[in-house]
């Protein structure tokens, strides 16, 4: 695998006001005081364009990108058996590790009910077109739709598990081409490199986009917008926090290492996220930043992606907490019976969500039809302040595929401790790239 050269040497300090995170900070700041103080300037369209132009050149690429990442990281594998072995300690890791974000917020939620006395009138017709998205989304075409109808299509839609699906397929013929495919195998992983680097000029205009994308929020909301709903919204970021901390956190120390180190360590991707209120916004860079921690590239190319599909923590501690809150603001008290087929619904509708914004809103709709018909005309009451629990859901999500990622790697015995330790202790430049192997 060749490697990418930068022109900072690694160690080299850097003026503060150089840093990604920090320009991403001060433009976060500058667009909540422009939202807040200048309401129809912060909604203008072309302000609104600044980010969903930053997401949508974002998207541009994760397609190809998952597509080079998974096929190199399986073409270069030796044992075919372990594409398997990695997507079903994968998938195992993802279920116990979702579940476990469920109950949470299950638990929170029966604990803490703020939704009792809320005298709040539900608007059907506010939510019609998620409710309607919801019925038409079925298991049966859920898997069918992982299945393509065109390759091209699917890479042209950057539909993340139709193009997996292909990736995995062609990194399997590839492998088996032998010494033969060594050629086609170098002109993929080349074009990964050349991507990664197109991501690295894209990634200078992410203060832009994070600045349109929160004053547009905060204009068009404003912080009036929250209401007597603020006690929801500061409950499911308590939740999620307490997610990330004890149940992540957890599951970092076994392996060796501090959450919170790790969270210093992808905090530009963080940031990216709370602007822009997507997690595939950051999805390239953090699959890039998952290698230079020392995880294997094949582990990273196959959980990573489909941990976006299949691992969203954060939707899962929204869809029961918002569940709750609805049946406690409507007056329905839910048994215990109910909650268990929260539980259980909530596993199949929140597969196949992605961290875009909306999506947590469709699965919630999904969730509420089959548990109680009577609870989906109450998704009114959280539609106005879904906005802001969808930056908190997409935040968690990106935590919980990252920490995936690591797990696996170690449960793989393909986690270079050295060099995770060495990434997340000092205090480099997260942006300065190192030479890494690709054999793994």
């Amino acid at each position: 695998m060749t490697t990418i050269a930068t022109a900072t040497p690694v160690g080299a300090s850097r003026p503060w006001y150089k840093l990604l995170y920090i320009q991403v900070l001060i433009a976060i700041l500058i667009g909540v005081f422009v939202g807040w103080l200048w309401p129809s300037l912060a909604t203008n369209d072309c302000i609104k364009a600044l980010g969903d132009g930053f997401i949508k050149l974002i998207k541009m690429v994760i397609a190809p990108i998952i597509f080079c990442t998974v096929v190199s990281g399986i073409a270069h594998i030796q044992d075919a058996k372990k594409v398997g072995r990695v997507g079903v300690k994968a998938l195992v890791y993802f279920e116990i590790v979702s579940t476990s974000a469920l109950v949470l917020g299950l638990l929170v939620g029966n604990l803490f009910q703020i939704g009792r006395g809320l005298a709040v009138k539900p608007d059907a017709m506010a939510v019609a077109n998620y409710v309607k998205q919801a019925e038409a989304s079925k298991a049966v075409d859920f898997i069918l739709n992982v299945i393509p109808d065109t390759v091209v299509g699917a890479l042209a839609r950057g539909d993340v598990l139709q193009v997996l699906l292909f990736a995995v397929l062609f990194g399997f013929s590839l492998m088996a081409l032998g010494k033969r495919g060594e050629r086609l195998r170098g002109m993929i992983d080349d074009s990964a490199h050349a991507l990664f680097g197109l991501i690295a000029i894209i990634m200078k205009a992410a203060p832009v986009g994070a600045f349109g994308a929160m004053a547009f929020t905060i204009g068009k909301f404003g912080p009036a917008a929250l209401g007597n709903l603020i006690g929801l919204v500061a409950l499911f970021y308590a939740t999620a926090a307490l997610f990330v901390v004890l149940i992540l956190g957890l599951i970092a120390r076994f392996i060796g290492f501090s959450i919170f180190k790790f969270i210093a360590y992808i905090k530009d991707e963080l940031l990216i996220v709370l602007g822009t209120s997507s997690s595939e916004s950051a999805l390239p860079q953090l699959m890039e930043k998952l290698e230079r921690l020392g995880c294997s590239k094949s582990v990273v190319g196959l959980v990573v992606p489909t941990g976006y599909s299949f691992n969203l923590d954060g939707t899962n501690i929204y869809m029961t907490l918002a569940t709750l809150f609805i049946a406690q603001a409507l007056g329905v008290d839910l048994t215990f019976s109910q909650q268990l087929t929260i539980l259980f619904v909530a596993i199949l509708t929140s597969k196949g969500a992605s961290g875009v914004t909306g999506a947590g809103f469709i699965t919630l709709a999904a969730t509420l039809s089959v548990v109680n018909p009577v609870l989906v005309p109450g998704m009114a009451i959280v539609f106005s302040i879904d906005k802001f629990m969808s930056e908190v859901r997409a935040l968690t999500n990106i935590v919980g595929n990252g920490i995936a990622a690591v797990f696996v790697s170690w449960w793989e015995g393909e986690l270079e401790h050295t060099t995770l330790h060495a990434r997340l202790n000092n205090d480099r430049d997260s942006n300065d790239v190192e030479p890494r192997s690709s054999a793994k």
